[in-house]
C-alpha cells in the first residue's frame, strides 16, 4: 500500500477516534485537551521527610509500644526494655532508671501540667528529679495511661485508677484484664479499648460496643476524638468512626487502609487523622483524602505502633524498629531545585562529567558513597544534557551553558574512546578503578546454549570493558537502542537551546558521524568485534523479514526515522533524507510506527514509553513535510492519551514542547510537589498492601499494582522504570536527581511554571 494512502486511511480512524473521544470527554468532564489553568504559580508548600531514631540495646533494635513529647520538646517512649528519653536535638536515647528496677514499659504520656507518666511492668511512675519515681496503688502492669481534666487514669489487668491532687483513688468499673488504650471523652468519662470491644463509661453507666453492627470488630487497638468530636476506632478490620455513639462510617482496606491490622490512631494538630497499621501510617483528612507513608523512606519498621506530635507538628511515629519522625518544612519549587541541584553537583556528577548514581557503602547512609557505573550513563546523561539545555534558555544562565558543554563533550567522548567510525560506549570509567559492574566473562558453549534457548537474539558478550588507546579510561561496549535514544534528545535539546554556531558545528559532525555509522552498516550499531550489539538494531532486514524482530518493529523504526530526521535537520545533507524517504516508501516504516498504539501485549515494556518520549519532540519539530508533521503530531497525540494515568511530568512537557500547547499541568505540579528529598533507593513493597491489588498491566511480564503510586511511596524514580511496579528498590544506591530537575526545567523553559 502507499505510504500516504495508509497514512490518510491511519488518520482518518484516529480523527474519527478523537472526535468520539472529545464527546466522551465533554460529557463525563475529564479533562480535555487544555489544562483550564495554564500556569501554575509558584508558592510555598509543606515538603514532608523523615528522621529515623533507631534505639538500641546491645546492638539490637527495640521495638517501641507506646510514644509521647514533653512540652520541652523531649520524646518518650515505652519499649520491652524499659522507659528511654530523647531530649530536643540530640539523636541519642537515654534509659531512665525507675526506684524499683528495671523492667518493661507499656505506657507513656503527659499530663496537663507537662507531667510525665509511665506505666510499667511493676505499677505507676511519674518522672521527677530525673528518675522516675512510683505511685502507690496502682498495681502493675500497667498496659494503659489516660491524662484528662479530673486527673491521670491508669489502667491495667489489676483494674484502673485515678490519681490527682486528692491521691489515688480505685475505680470500680466492670472491665476485661485486656485494656489497650483509653482517652477521655471530654465530659469526665472514658472510651476504653479491649480485646473484646469498646467500652464508654460516664458516670456510673458503661455502654459496650461489641456487635458486628457496631464495629467492625471487637479487637480495638486505638481509640481518638477528631476535630467534630467524632470518635475513631481503630482495630482488627480497620476503623469505625462513631458519631453520637452510632457508627457513622467505616475505613477498610478500599477505603485506603493499608493492612487489616490497624494498631493505634492519633490526631494531628492540623486535624488529620493518622491510623498506625501493620503496613505503615495513613492520614486521612477533612475532605475525604488519604495519604501513606511506608517503606524505609518513611519508618524505620512498617509496624506503627503509636503516633505523637510536638509542638512543631513533627509526627513522632513509634515502630516495631524505633522512631520515625515524619518533619515538615515551608519549600518552594524553586528552593526544592536548589536542594536536587547541590545534592547532584555533590554526589552525582563523577569524571569525566557524567550524571549517574552513587553506590552508598552502607546501605542508606549518604554519607560514606562512591561513584558507580551503570550500563545508562549515556542516556542519563542525555537527560541531564537536556535538563541543562532547559536551565540555560529559562535563565540564561551561563554556569548552565558551561555545564552543558561538559555533559555533550562527555557524550561525544564516549564515541571517540572506542576508536571506530561511529560505534559509541554505554559509559566509561577511569583506568584505575577496581570495581565495575557487569564485569568481563566467559561463556561455556552449555551456557551459551542455554541462553541462546532462552532468548535466539542473545549475543554472548565476553569482553565488556576495554581499555582506551591513551590509558586513561576503561569503556563498556554493547551499547543499545536506549543510549542512542538519549544521546539523540540530548543532542537535539542542546543544538536548539544553547549551542552556538561553533558549537553547532561540532553536534552537527558528531550527530553525521554516528548517523553514518548506521547508514555503513546497514541501519545496526556495530561494536569492535564486527557485529551488531544487543539491542542495536534498526535494519528492515530484520526487524522487518525476521520474526524474532517483530516485537520491536513499531519502537525501533520510530526511533531510526528520528534518527534520520535529526541528522537531515542538523546537516541538510540529502542522504538522510533519501535514506529517511525510503524507509517510509519501500520499507514501510511509517506504517510500522503507527503499530505502536495497538502494540502487542506479550512486546509491551514500559522502557518503550520513554525512548518514545525522546525522539517525538525530533519528529514532530524537525520534519518540515506537513502532511508527515501532521502524521507524527496525530500519532503524539493519541500517545499522550494512553500514557495520561502515568502523571508523569517529563512525558508531560516533552509533549508540551514538541505540541506547543498547555495540557497536564495540574498532575505534573503534583508529582514535583510530591517528591520526596530522600534520593536513597529504599525498596518498595507494595505487596505487603491490601489497598491495592497486584496486577500485570499496563506490562504483561511484570507484577504491578493497579493504583499508580504517588511519588512520595515510590522507588526513587527513573523515568525509564515502571512506575506501577509492585516491589522496586535497592538501599545501596543513591539516585540521580535528574528525574525531577529535568521536567521541573522544562516547565519553567515553557512559562508553565512561574
Amino acid at each position: 500500500m502507499n505510504v500516504y494512502l495508509a497514512y490518510r486511511y491511519w488518520f482518518a480512524v484516529c480523527a474519527i477516534s478523537v472526535v468520539c473521544w472529545l464527546s466522551y470527554a465533554c460529557r463525563s468532564g475529564v479533562v480535555t485537551h487544555q489544562d483550564t489553568n495554564s500556569r501554575y504559580q509558584d508558592h510555598v508548600f509543606d515538603q514532608e521527610y523523615h528522621e529515623a531514631y533507631p534505639l538500641l540495646v546491645n546492638g539490637q533494635p527495640i521495638a517501641i509500644r507506646r510514644i509521647a513529647v514533653a512540652t520541652d520538646s523531649t520524646v518518650w517512649v515505652a519499649s520491652e526494655a524499659g522507659v528511654f528519653q530523647k531530649k530536643a536535638g540530640y539523636t541519642d536515647w537515654a534509659h531512665v532508671d525507675s526506684s524499683s528496677g528495671s523492667g518493661p514499659a507499656y505506657a507513656v504520656a503527659v499530663d496537663e501540667q507537662t507531667t510525665v507518666w509511665v506505666g510499667l511492668w511493676n505499677g505507676l511512675f511519674l518522672y521527677r528529679n530525673q528518675r522516675l519515681e512510683q505511685i502507690n496503688g496502682p498495681a502493675g502492669p500497667i498496659s494503659a495511661l489516660c491524662p484528662a481534666q479530673e486527673g491521670v487514669y491508669a489502667l491495667g489487668p489489676s483494674g484502673v485508677w485515678l490519681v490527682n491532687k486528692q491521691g489515688c483513688q480505685k475505680k470500680t468499673y466492670s472491665l476485661p484484664r485486656s485494656i489497650r488504650r483509653a482517652i477521655s471523652d471530654k465530659q469526665g468519662g472514658l472510651w476504653i479499648a479491649t480485646d473484646v470491644g469498646l467500652y464508654h463509661i460516664r458516670g456510673s453507666q458503661t455502654r459496650i460496643f461489641q456487635r458486628p453492627d457496631e464495629l467492625l470488630s471487637a479487637s480495638i487497638r486505638g481509640i481518638a476524638l477528631d476535630s467534630s468530636q467524632g470518635v475513631w476506632v481503630a482495630g482488627l478490620g480497620g476503623v469505625t468512626i462513631l458519631g453520637q455513639d452510632k457508627p457513622r462510617q467505616t475505613l477498610e482496606p478500599r477505603q485506603g487502609i493499608p493492612s487489616s491490622y490497624v494498631n493505634c490512631i492519633s490526631r494531628g494538630p492540623d486535624g488529620r487523622m493518622w491510623v498506625g497499621t501493620d503496613v505503615g501510617v495513613v492520614r486521612y483528612s477533612a475532605d475525604g483524602s488519604h495519604s501513606l507513608r511506608f517503606s524505609r523512606r518513611w519508618l524505620l519498621d512498617d509496624q506503627v505502633e503509636d503516633i505523637a506530635f510536638d509542638s512543631q507538628g513533627t509526627a513522632w511515629v513509634a515502630t516495631a524498629g524505633g522512631v520515625s519522625a515524619i518533619r515538615r518544612r515551608p519549600m518552594t519549587l524553586a528552593q526544592k531545585q536548589d536542594y536536587f541541584y547541590d545534592v547532584l553537583m555533590k554526589r552525582h556528577i563523577r569524571t569525566p562529567w557524567i550524571a549517574g548514581q552513587c553506590r552508598l557503602k552502607q546501605p542508606g547512609d549518604t554519607s560514606t558513597w562512591e561513584p558507580d557505573d551503570d550500563d545508562n550513563d549515556g542516556e542519563y546523561t542525555g537527560n541531564y544534557l537536556a535538563m541543562e539545555a532547559f536551565r540555560y534558555a529559562a535563565t540564561h544562565n551561563p554556569d548552565a551553558k558551561a555545564k552543558a558543554k561538559k555533559a555533550f563533550d562527555f557524550l561525544k567522548l564516549l564515541q571517540e574512546v572506542t576508536g571506530t567510525d561511529g560505534f559509541f560506549a554505554r559509559t566509561i570509567v577511569p583506568a584505575n578503578w577496581t570495581r565495575v559492574d557487569d564485569t568481563n566473562r566467559t561463556y561455556t558453549a552449555q551456557e551459551q546454549a542455554d541462553e541462546r534457548v532462552k532468548e535466539p537474539r542473545f549475543k554472548p558478550v565476553e569482553v565488556r570493558w576495554r581499555k582506551s588507546k591513551d590509558g586513561k579510561w576503561l569503556w563498556k561496549g554493547d551499547t543499545s537502542s536506549d543510549e542512542v535514544c538519549g544521546h539523540m534528545m540530548g543532542y537535539y535539546f542542546y543544538y536548539e537551546l544553547v549551542a552556538d554556531e561553533a558549537e553547532k558545528a561540532v553536534v552537527r559532525a558528531h550527530v553525521a558521524r554516528l548517523v553514518d555509522h548506521l547508514i555503513a552498516h546497514n541501519f545496526t550499531l556495530v561494536d569492535v568485534d564486527g557485529k551488531h550489539t544487543r539491542w542495536g538494531v534498526w535494519s528492515p532486514d530484520l526487524l522487518n523479514r525476521d520474526p524474532d524482530w517483530a516485537p520491536d518493529r513499531a519502537q525501533n523504526s520510530m526511533e531510526l526515522l528520528a534518527f534520520l530526521k535529526l541528522a537531515y535537520y542538523m546537516t541538510g545533507k540529502p542522504v538522510y533524507e533519501q535514506q529517511y524517504r525510503n524507509l517510509i516508501d519501500k520499507e514501510g516504516y511509517l506504517e510500522n510506527m503507527a503499530h505502536i498504539k495497538d502494540q502487542n501485549p506479550a512486546w509491551f515494556i514500559y522502557f518503550d514509553v520513554m525512548l518514545a518520549a525522546y525522539v517525538y519532540p525530533i519528529l514532530v519539530r524537525c520534519e518540515k513535510d506537513p502532511k508527515l508533521r501532521e502524521f507524527y503530531e496525530a500519532h503524539m497525540d493519541q500517545w499522550l492519551q494512553q500514557r495520561k494515568g502515568d502523571k508523569n511530568p517529563l512525558i508531560n512537557f516533552l509533549y508540551c514542547y514538541a505540541r506547543n500547547k498547555r495540557v497536564e499541568l495540574t498532575a505534573s505540579v503534583a508529582f514535583l510537589v510530591d517528591t520526596p528529598l530522600d534520593l536513597v533507593n529504599w525498596t518498595v513493597d507494595h505487596t505487603k498492601r491490601e489497598d491495592v491489588r497486584i496486577v500485570r498491566t499496563p506490562v504483561l511480564d511484570e507484577w504491578q499494582v493497579n493504583e499508580l503510586p504517588p511519588a512520595s511511596i515510590r522507588t526513587v524514580v527513573r523515568w525509564d522504570k515502571n512506575p506501577w511496579a509492585a516491589v522496586n528498590g535497592t538501599p545501596d544506591i543513591e539516585r540521580e536527581p535528574v528525574f525531577w530537575l529535568l521536567p521541573y526545567w522544562m516547565g519553567r523553559y515553557l512559562k508553565m511554571i512561574q
